[in-house]
């Protein structure tokens, strides 16, 4: 199977994340604080959706307005959830807020904020990214990974449905706007450990996505010096799986000091290093569109530097991984995202593009019937 990408939509400054909210329409993050629709057509509309520009703090690389969630019931209740960083007197803080769209279903109303974390950043770097409902109803978000005590570094799991006994212990981010749910791994644990926490870990897990079929969770988490890596959590898990970070990079060993058995982590499905000019692995999704039956089932990723391309698929206990280079122009590859449909979507920020990913194979080949031209029949 090869892999291309045909252009789909342009003239977009920065984009960033693509999500659906379960119909045709592709809703475009741009990283300064504007969402904007790609309507079925291909065309962008004139009017974004919604601007917070004033609110979005995108004067370093890694901030700015980098996930979007619509709520389950966003039919009947019009909330959708967004991960921003936001810098007020002198603060950097990656937010977590509910907004709800107007009666026109194509612009939100930016006055409907309700803010349910504020998270202080110790850097402009690292600044959470997507944002998830998992299919038990509850919100995943991506946000110093082995302290407990802290909710960087980790997926979070909270109930944006209910804000009875909202959490209390954690470095005083929550604002009572959400509920932990009871069966969060940490919920019993020691004082002073963020109830929030559903796994740890990670260094920067910004592009994180459920298998639309089978609810299981793969996570895009950035290395260091050395490795990318792919993590996964199925989605029969009770959480608290602990990925590693800092104690390793991937499986590689980075600083061991004061970690448990290495029996204790929970390793990457896949890694690559950084030969050939990758540094920062951008997760995608697992295709379950209808299109290219040769893609099926196959997970998705990219690095934003070198351009390549990866497709990962369960083989027994293991995975296969296919390498596509073939795909690097025009590169700087931010995002992956999902129609209502399956098909898979792909940012480009260097040219404000968005590119339909498809697969090159004879299952998705058109063939004519050719007719000659024969004396011998009439017919």
């Amino acid at each position: 199977m090869a892999l291309q990408l045909v252009p789909y939509a342009s003239g977009l400054n920065k984009p960033i994340g693509i999500t659906s909210n379960g119909d045709y329409r592709l809703f475009i993050l741009e990283q300064d604080g504007i969402i904007k629709i790609v309507q079925p057509d291909r065309s962008l509309d004139p009017t974004p959706f919604l601007d917070i520009r004033g609110r979005v703090d995108s004067t370093a690389g890694e901030t700015g307005l980098l996930g979007l969630a619509f709520h389950p019931d966003y039919w009947d209740n019009g909330y959708f959830y967004l991960n921003y960083t936001n810098l007020t007197d002198n603060v950097r803080r990656t937010r977590i807020s509910r907004f709800q769209v107007t009666n026109d279903p194509d612009v939100a109303d930016p006055n409907s904020e309700e803010i349910l974390l504020n998270v202080v950043q110790p850097a402009s770097n690292h600044n959470a990214g997507r944002l998830m409902f998992g299919g038990d109803g509850g919100s995943g978000g991506s946000a110093n990974a082995q302290d407990m005590t802290t909710i960087l570094g980790k997926v979070l799991r909270i109930d944006v449905d209910s804000t009875t006994g909202g959490p209390a212990d954690c470095e005083g981010s929550g604002t009572g706007n959400y509920t932990v749910p009871s069966n969060n791994p940490l919920i019993d644990g020691p004082g002073g450990d963020c109830d929030e926490i559903w796994a740890s870990g990670l260094r920067n897990p910004w592009q994180s996505s459920f298998d639309s079929l089978t609810g299981d969770l793969y996570i895009g988490d950035v290395g260091q010096n050395t490795w990318e890596e792919i993590d996964f959590q199925p989605a029969d898990s009770t959480g608290d799986e602990n990925y590693g970070w800092p104690c390793y990079e991937a499986d590689a060993a980075f600083n061991p000091n004061g970690c448990g058995p290495k029996g204790n982590y929970t390793f990457p499905i896949f890694s690559y290093n950084h030969d050939g000019n990758g540094c920062s692995v951008i997760g995608g999704f697992v295709y379950r569109g209808g299109q290219y039956p040769a893609m099926y089932g196959h997970y998705l990723l990219t690095d934003i530097c070198s351009g390549n391309f990866w497709d990962l698929v369960p083989d027994g206990g293991g995975w296969n991984s296919t390498k596509h280079t073939n795909l690097t122009s025009p590169g700087s590859y931010a995002a992956f995202g999902e129609g209502y449909d399956g098909e898979l979507y792909v940012a480009s920020r260097s040219n404000g593009q968005i590119y339909h990913l498809q697969a090159v194979d004879v299952d998705s080949w058109l063939y004519l019937p050719l007719i000659l031209n024969d004396p011998n029949n009439s017919k």
